[in-house]
């Protein structure tokens, strides 16, 4: 299967919202929620593609003709590139109804595990969702990540047992998700947590946890002083806040100031090549998290499709590091790129 195979078969059922556009970019489908596009008048997933593209890479071909190593190592696991896919939930609402979060889940976690990367999967109202997305997680050895919303104690307990039993290598929980709609009003009360409650989810989980929707220094520091073992850098693609900084504009700040603590860094946001994933790692990043190209590629050609994505952004990762004169992925700095 091509890419451009996977984008057309894709346009067939992926539903009214999503065009499974050639390039990503959050504009044909800006301000449209439920949907993939994000909150207000879609500038923040907008600005969060246009972003990447304000900074140029370095050529350097005067180096040593290795052949580029991009794994990743990462609590433990080797990954062959240092490419997550992202979690998405409500999938029949958001990108059409012949696939529902089930099957989605077990089709992205295979597919990933298959790749030879690693799937965050979603969370949602309807417990099957992280039941089912754990059982994914276990059949495919632990090689998934399952993201937790930010619910309130007694449901946190609850999901975390089912976390425990899938074996998973971390868990996730997106921070950010405090702004959706469906977490608001809920009794209890879901939604933003303080340093205090974050510390004692984290030690309630028991494995290595991931705080996602960190998007200032400040943030950074909070998820450190919780006891997170990696942030993700994002803002929700822009579903949760209008108006938003890109994840490419505060990576750099949060990079610096998480340098040397062992925390580990992955960013999302308009990451939609192999150059960008480049772009990313040189201003601080370890990892990035992918999420709606993955939908087009399970939507548009199921395991095969997350392959033929994986690779091809790999490839394109691969490319750019030999052409910069890196030949692994920490060697990847500053230097390799631009900034206008």
């Amino acid at each position: 299967m091509t890419y451009q195979e996977l984008l057309e078969k894709a346009r067939t059922c992926i539903g009214p919202y999503c065009k499974a556009c050639p390039v990503c970019d959050g504009v044909a489908c800006r301000n449209q929620i439920p949907g993939p596009g994000s909150k207000g008048v879609g500038d923040t997933a907008i600005r969060n593609y246009a972003k990447w593209k304000t900074i140029r890479v370095n050529m350097d071909t005067i180096n040593e003709n290795k052949t580029p190593d991009t794994t990743l190592e990462l609590f433990g696991k080797k990954f062959r590139y240092p490419i997550f896919a992202g979690p998405v939930g409500a999938v029949s609402l958001h990108y059409g109804d012949c696939l529902n979060d089930v099957d989605y889940n077990n089709i992205l976690v295979k597919g990933c595990a298959e790749a030879g990367i690693a799937a965050f999967t979603g969370d949602g109202t309807n417990p099957a969702v992280m039941k089912a997305a754990c059982e994914a997680i276990k059949n495919n050895n632990g090689a998934g990540i399952p993201t937790v919303k930010p619910w309130d104690a007694d449901t946190l307990k609850e999901k975390f047992d089912l976390v425990r039993s899938s074996d998973s290598f971390a868990v996730a929980m997106d921070i950010d998700a405090a702004g959706l709609p469906f977490l608001q009003n809920l009794d209890p009360p879901a939604g933003s947590k303080t340093v205090e409650e974050l510390s004692d989810i984290i030690k309630t989980a028991g494995k290595p946890f991931i705080v996602k929707g960190v998007m200032t220094v400040r943030g950074a520091v909070k998820a450190k002083s919780a006891g997170a073992s990696a942030i993700v850098v994002s803002n929700h693609g822009g579903r949760v806040l209008d108006q938003c900084p890109s994840t490419a504009e505060v990576l750099p700040d949060i990079a610096e100031v998480l340098f040397g603590t062992g925390i580990k860094i992955l960013v999302d946001g308009g990451i939609r090549s192999g150059v960008d994933i480049f772009k990313a790692l040189a201003l601080g990043a370890d990892g990035v998290i992918i999420a709606r190209p993955y939908v087009t590629a399970v939507y548009g050609g199921a395991e095969e499709g997350v392959k033929c994505i994986t690779e091809k952004l790999g490839a394109e990762l691969a490319d750019t590091m030999k052409m910069c004169g890196v030949s692994s992925l920490h060697e990847i700095s500053g230097e390799n790129i631009l900034r206008l």
